[in-house]
Formats: C-alpha cells, structure tokens, sequence
C-alpha cells in the first residue's frame, strides 16, 4: 500500500492530534478535519492545532461531518488515501442527556463518511470504537470475539451502530474497514472530561473527587502513545477476509466481508483509586474523596484482551500507570502553568 496522505478526522481532539503528530514526525502526511465544538474547551483543541500547524505537511479542514454537503466536498475533493474517522461525540454520562448530538456526530457523522469512502473507493477506512459496546458483559478479561449486544448507554449503541454500518459497507461494497475499541485512554493533552483530568483539576485547585461505585471502579488506563503506536501499524494493514461464508455461527470480531474489529488496550484493569494515589504522589497534596454510587450507563470494570493485536500487528502496551501518570502531570502543570 502507498505511504499517500492519511486523512485523520477528530485532529483536534485528544487521540486525533497524538496520531496525527506520530504520523507527521515519522514523514507522513496528513488532512486533518475538526468541528472544534464547545462540548469541552474549544482552547485546548486549538493549542492542540497550533502544534500541529508546525509541520509542513499537516492541512487542516474546519467542517462538520454531519453536515453531508461539506463532507461530499472533502471526499471528492481532498487528496489523501486511508482514512482514519477518530471525530466523534464522546463521553458515556453526556449521553444520558444530550441523546441528539450522539445521533447527529455518531450516526449521521459516520454514515457521511461510509458515503465518502464509498464513492471514493477508499484504500482503508480505519474507525474508532469504544470498550463500552461490552455493556454488561462479565466475562473478563473483554475478547473481540464476545457478543457485545447489550450496551447500556447511548453512546455504546451508537459505536456498535458504527461496527455494524461499516460492515455493510464492507460487505455491499468491499469497504475494508477495520474498527478498534479503545479503552480508557489518558495522556498529555488529555480530555477534560475524562477522569484523570478531572481529578487532576480537583486536586491541584483543591476540590473534592467523586469516585463513584464507592471507589470500586476499575479501568483499563492505556497511555495514548500506545494507543496510537497501534493505530499507526493497522492504517496500512487491510482486514482479511474470513473464508467465503461467516459460518453457522458468524465470529464477531471477523467476517467473510474486508471487516475486523481490535480491542485497544493495556491489558490490566486499575483501580481507580490506585490512579487518585499517584496524581496524590505526583502533586504532592492529599484528596478530598466522596464516595458516591454506581452512575447509570457505568460498568465497575474494563479490562482489554489484545491478543489478536499482538499477534496481527506486534501490538504490545508499553507504558505502565505510573509512568503515565507522570509524564501527564508533567504536562498538565506545564499547560495550566501550576
């Protein structure tokens, strides 16, 4: 496959602009689109551009992708080969009241970019999915290969949606598509909304954290470098194709049709408490802790198998907790300036 541009929506997002910046240091082009939306600071989606607007051959499109005519101009128009769909509505808990955004990014979003891919005939199209579709599943640690039929939030249904779109697509039109459900990811420059810089935020201004589950919650913490280290092996790597029929029993992790879908993860489930300890450690103040129930659409714990990773692309998480931890305190007292 060419080394042609890659087209990576959601670049001012968290994971978006950290795949974007290891694809641009290692020489490859990029076409980034964002809406840059207010769902968290519009700021820190733009300071995220302002360091990616430093390499040659980064380009950047300010559009919606719910919006169907500018998204047929992109496909028609852009240069670049695979893409990389990473713009999304985020975050499990905003689901619960703001169902209509998850629909209009989520749904409408991500048929516009099928439509475009289709028509494009596209070489990949590489999609974010979320460890939440595994719903209520118990069994751990949570296999690609489990049926992942009761999500209990919108936002779940919405990315199981997405698998099950981008295997029509694969299947009507040879789309080779390939879906990764990241689990909780974390970093420098991270998502305000997401727990580590929450409770990052509570203790360096000396607000108290909510744990929730009454601090039994457990996680599986990926540092994003990981995360995109492995989204950067599969750009170029299409779905086999699974024998001419999906069998008796279809796998739903593979299919006869150009489709795949990769759990990305650390392997390891943390507890959550264990993460307030070394944000503790690294700003040097104690926590002020409130134990609080179960939140609806919450699972008490995520916990990745990659095997399948491992074996297809030399996937092999690398950064344990605590290091992360510290290399995102690292950036957030740089970025806050505490």
């Amino acid at each position: 496959m060419s080394q042609s541009p890659v087209l990576v929506t959601g670049t001012a997002g968290f994971i978006g602009f950290a795949l974007a910046r290891l694809l641009l240091t290692g020489g490859r082009a990029v076409v980034g689109v964002d809406s840059i939306n207010d769902y968290y600071d519009p700021a820190l989606k733009e300071a995220r551009l302002t360091v990616l607007r430093q390499y040659p051959n980064f380009t950047f499109h300010k559009l919606d992708l719910s919006d169907r005519s500018q998204t047929e101009h992109l496909f028609r128009h852009g240069e670049f080969g695979p893409v990389v769909h990473l713009a999304a509505q985020a975050g499990v808990r905003y689901s619960l009241g703001h169902p209509h955004a998850y629909l209009d990014s989520n749904l409408a979003g991500f048929v516009n970019v099928l439509e475009g891919c289709r028509h494009r005939k596209s070489e990949h199209l590489v999609y974010a999915s979320s460890s939440s579709v595994y719903g209520t599943n118990a069994k751990l640690p949570f296999s690609e290969h489990d049926n992942v039929d009761h999500p209990i939030s919108l936002y779940a249904a919405t990315k199981k949606a997405n698998e099950l779109m981008a295997h029509a697509y694969a299947h009507l039109y040879a789309l080779p598509a390939t879906g990764l459900r990241f689990f909780t990811v974390y970093g420098p420059w991270g998502r305000p909304d997401m727990a580590v810089y929450i409770f990052a935020n509570a203790i360096s201004q000396g607000r108290p954290i909510r744990l929730f589950n009454f601090g039994r919650m457990r996680r599986d913490f990926t540092y994003v470098d990981d995360i995109v280290a492995a989204v950067a092996r599969l750009i170029d790597k299409l779905p086999p194709r699974q024998g001419e029929t999906a069998g008796a029993v279809p796998d739903p992790a593979t299919s006869a049709a150009p489709w795949r879908i990769y759990n990305i993860g650390n392997n390891c489930a943390v507890e959550i408490s264990r993460v307030v300890e070394l944000l503790e450690r690294e700003f040097g103040r104690k926590a002020t802790v409130e134990l609080e129930p179960i939140q609806p659409g919450d699972v008490p714990e995520t916990f990745a198998d990659v095997d399948d990773l491992m074996r297809d692309v030399g996937f092999r998480p690398s950064t344990p907790i605590e290091d992360g931890i510290r290399q995102f305190v690292a950036w957030y007292r740089d970025y806050h300036q505490v």
